[in-house]
């Protein structure tokens, strides 16, 4: 039987706490709830986003790349570099709109993006 669905998506953290704040901050995402330093997960559309601590992590885990949907991106990376985040490239893909590639304050990549004619 194939599979459904993505079920969730997490990055690995080591400072649950800055990376709670830079999530929520730089691209404002909800908590949905949080275990203690183990968990911390955001309501992101239909596929949560959530932090893990090493101990909670698949073992040997490492990292992520979530591609989050974004209208404007021109609102979110001043958010994103004073929180401690990086803009690193952009990519015009075309009719497939454009993407570009942040890290976060622990080197994590994740990326925005933008769908064609979405863009304000």
């Amino acid at each position: 039987m194939p599979l459904s669905s993505v079920r969730s998506v997490y990055t690995v953290a080591h400072d649950i706490d800055l990376m709670q704040a830079f999530y929520a901050g730089a691209l404002e995402l909800p908590l949905a709830f949080r275990d203690r330093d183990n968990w911390c997960q955001f309501k992101a559309g239909p596929i949560p986003f959530a932090l893990s601590s090493r101990a909670e992590a698949a073992e040997g885990a490492r990292g992520s790349v979530i591609v989050f949907d974004a209208i404007d991106l021109a609102a979110f990376v001043p958010r994103i570099e004073r929180l401690g985040g990086r803009h690193l490239s952009s990519r015009d893909m075309g009719s497939h709109g454009s993407v570009a590639t942040f890290a976060d304050p622990e080197n994590n990549l994740f990326q925005l993006h933008v769908r064609p004619g979405t863009q304000t």
